[in-house]
């Protein structure tokens, strides 16, 4: 067949309308006349697994002849690739259209009217809210709870319905301590956008966490502050926990050993000792590294980064170990002394996750607990209830409070406590800029006290856990 030429195709007039002009390589044109002109519609046809396809090349004269055979030749070394043209066209054409929806969406503006709670929730965690956590544990939350029920309601129709029943949802599984930090983020987030444009003007009946009523969401018996202390007896109750369960889980038959209640890991026994004997809070003990802990000094350093932080105010904190502190930490040493924390997790790529002595602990107060039954490869019983549960369930941050009262049991000022603590101690700018001495001596007695009334307590020397053979990793 001969080359199309361009005289060729201007010397179409009305009457070659419905003539099929043809050349090779597949290339095939359709004259057509109507009332806009003449124009010719050419397809590039082709053989592909043995099936007759063709594809559209668009028409002359709105395309040259050069540009409709540069997309015949891309179409033909498709078809040689073992590509489909026609169904590479549609890929292309579709990926187009949602890169063009996607181009559209980021630039579309809402009406003020239009935003939503899902909305506000996202400009408030990009600029409103930064805890230490990377704001993870709020993004958490309100995906689990929150934001399955409010996230399409305007904001200027948010009620404090809205709210309340998410709150009694989550008030339903038995999650008190949730509700009340759900309530409390809530809060925040409406209080930031009573002052913003244009959350402000949303909000003109004002916040409507302000009309909710905690107290008749939660369980009579809920405290929204925990004052749960340990006094003597049961402190001294708990290391004979320790003690009977190892005894008894020694004591029982090879076979019968998988099905016993196992006794509580050597590292969870640590870090009770060392939260009741220093004060500290779990997550910073369960940070620590072993370049933390100085044992000809005596000293746990404890960097900023790792404390409780307060409006940017946290600050470094040194513990002097006393006598019953430091043979915890010794036995520590033999069972992580080789790995860079000193609770490592399972891979020694870092510390264990902060809440893991908490639910070690929780696990064996289930009395407490709303389950159904037990957690997937987590204990499931009563042996750490003290009291025979006639108080309530203690937790690792009950410890710090505590060994804090013993302290003032036993004498030591209410000022040396804070200290111990690592509060950032409130009052006269003018003195926290000018008085710089560090009370080391006085921190020193005092934790060394507090040592030694636990150790009396417990009615034995230095308490040190045994390791045992069947010791578990965390």
């Amino acid at each position: 067949m001969a080359k199309l030429t361009q005289k060729q195709l201007e010397a179409l007039t009305a009457a070659d309308d419905g003539k099929t002009l043809r050349e090779d390589g597949g290339l095939v044109g359709k004259v057509r006349s109507g009332k806009r002109g003449l124009s010719v519609l050419f397809r590039y046809e082709y053989k592909f697994e043995n099936k007759k396809k063709d594809l559209s090349l668009g028409s002359w004269p709105k395309l040259s002849l050069a540009q409709i055979r540069k997309e015949r030749d891309n179409a033909m070394n498709l078809v040689k690739s073992a590509v489909d043209p026609a169904t590479a066209k549609k890929a292309t054409k579709y990926e187009a259209q949602r890169e063009l929806e996607n181009e559209i969406a980021k630039h579309s503006i809402k009406s003020p009217e239009d935003l939503t709670f899902e909305d506000l929730y996202k400009e408030w965690l990009e600029h409103g809210v930064a805890r230490q956590d990377g704001n993870a544990a709020i993004i958490r939350a309100f995906n689990r709870d929150v934001l399955p029920s409010l996230k399409d309601i305007r904001i200027r129709h948010l009620t404090d319905r809205d709210i309340t029943g998410v709150l009694k949802t989550v008030k339903d599984r038995g999650l008190n301590r949730t509700v009340v930090v759900l309530y409390n983020d809530i809060g925040q987030m409406l209080r930031w956008a009573e002052k913003r444009k244009p959350w402000r003007a949303l909000l003109s009946d004002g916040n409507p966490c302000d009309l909710i009523n905690l107290k008749m969401i939660l369980d009579k018996h809920y405290k929204a502050e925990r004052d749960r202390t340990l006094n003597d007896e049961e402190i001294a109750e708990l290391f004979e926990r320790f003690k009977t369960l190892e005894n008894d889980y020694a004591a029982l038959p090879a076979g019968q050993k998988y099905s016993g209640i196992r006794p509580v890991e050597d590292k969870v026994q640590c870090a009770v000792w060392i939260c009741l004997g220093t004060l500290c809070r779990i997550g910073e003990l369960l940070k620590s590294r072993w370049e933390h802990i100085n044992f000809d000094e005596r000293i746990w350093h404890i960097p900023a980064e790792n404390t409780k932080s307060h409006a940017g105010r946290s600050q470094d904190h040194t513990v002097y170990l006393s006598e019953f502190v430091i043979a915890q930490f010794r036995h520590l040493h033999t069972l992580t002394g080789g790995e860079e924390y000193v609770f490592p997790s399972t891979d020694k790529s870092t510390h264990v996750c902060v809440k893991t002595v908490s639910k070690r602990i929780g696990d064996r107060q289930v009395k407490y607990k709303n389950r159904s039954g037990p957690l997937s490869r987590r204990s499931h019983d009563d042996t750490l209830v003290l009291t025979k549960g006639e108080d309530r369930e203690w937790t690792p941050h009950d410890l710090r409070r505590t060994g804090a009262t013993i302290m003032q049991r036993l004498g030591i000022s209410l000022d040396i406590i804070d200290r111990c603590q690592n509060h950032v101690l409130e009052g006269s700018k003018v003195r926290r800029h000018y008085l710089h001495y560090d009370y080391a001596k006085e921190k020193a007695e005092a934790w060394e006290l507090l040592g030694r009334h636990i150790t009396s307590l417990l009615n034995t020397s230095i308490v040190v856990v045994q390791t045992r053979s069947d010791s578990r990793p965390f």
